[in-house]
């Protein structure tokens, strides 16, 4: 028997298209972390950390490749905050507001982790506070500078948690 599919916008992190899932089949994908880094390089030393540390796929938003694609499904961005003191100044980078002008990408995103210096004051964290808030989406996590070992362990098992929760919500027939 198979599973019957609908427009959901949060489709299992692991389905394929084509490939009817039944209790028998084991879901092994997930949830891609799209990031953006500046040349400091902060918040890309903690995607590449965090991928080497649970086999997750990161994408690099830097990347105007990247920037141009639509994730397939459901997805968590990891962004710094900019705004250092100057309440006009836009705290969102500017390779994140491109990936976000794609309908199908803001549907899909799932959460967000933020990377901050707490220098930056009542603006620490201000970029994915923002941005939760726009989107209806939740602050999964949030860093300062690259983050420590501690925090990428933390923020390993909220994603496997992330994980667990999107395929527990769309269960599969025997």
């Amino acid at each position: 028997m198979t599973v019957a599919r609908t427009a959901d916008p949060y489709p299992r992190p692991c389905t394929t298209p084509d490939v009817p899932l039944t209790r028998d089949t084991e879901c092994v994908d997930k949830t891609p972390v799209y990031f953006y880094s500046s040349t400091s390089n902060l918040t890309g030393r903690f995607a590449q950390h965090l991928a080497e540390a649970t086999g997750r796929a990161v994408h690099n938003l830097a990347d105007a490749n990247v920037r141009r694609t639509e994730a397939s499904g459901p997805w968590v961005l990891l962004t710094p905050s900019y705004k250092a003191g100057n309440a006009d100044e836009v705290t969102l980078p500017a390779g994140v507001r491109s990936f976000l002008r794609s309908p199908a990408n803001r549907r899909r995103m799932v959460g967000i982790i933020g990377s901050g210096n707490r220098n930056f004051g009542v603006y620490y964290q201000a970029a994915a506070r923002e941005l939760a808030t726009k989107s209806g989406r939740p602050v999964l996590f949030e860093f300062e500078l690259a983050g420590t070992p501690e925090d990428v362990t933390h923020c390993a098992q909220i994603l496997d948690d992330l994980d667990a929760a999107l395929a527990a919500s769309h269960p599969v027939e025997a």
